[in-house]
């Protein structure tokens, strides 16, 4: 029972998330916001990063020689230069990884 629950509000908020997408006409969109709407990814990535690179599990600082921090530049740089999300998430965790098992 619990997992039909689970699986139902997942499915009514998948649904409801997907219904503005599609039901949205692009001609109803104008040009201002379409061009406010394509800030939306570029704030809200920075939300979800911030806590996972630079706090620990208790919510505190972490210092700066730590390894998510450095893997966190790294995927920075790979990423600025490279101008590839695959590129940047790859080495980004390959760092990462060998930070945490390699060198550490």
């Amino acid at each position: 029972m619990i997992w039909i629950t689970i699986i139902i509000s997942g499915m009514i908020t998948y649904f409801l998330r997907a219904s503005s997408l599609v039901f949205i006409k692009q001609k109803m969109l104008n040009e201002e916001m379409r061009a406010v709407l394509s800030y939306v990814p570029s704030a809200i990535f920075p939300a979800i990063i911030f806590p996972a690179v630079f706090l620990d599990e208790s919510f505190v600082l972490v210092e700066l020689n730590d390894p998510k921090i450095i893997a966190a530049f790294i995927a920075v740089v790979v990423g600025y230069l490279s101008k590839n999300v695959i590129a940047t998430i790859v080495l980004g965790m390959i760092s990462y990884w060998m930070l945490i098992f390699v060198i550490m």
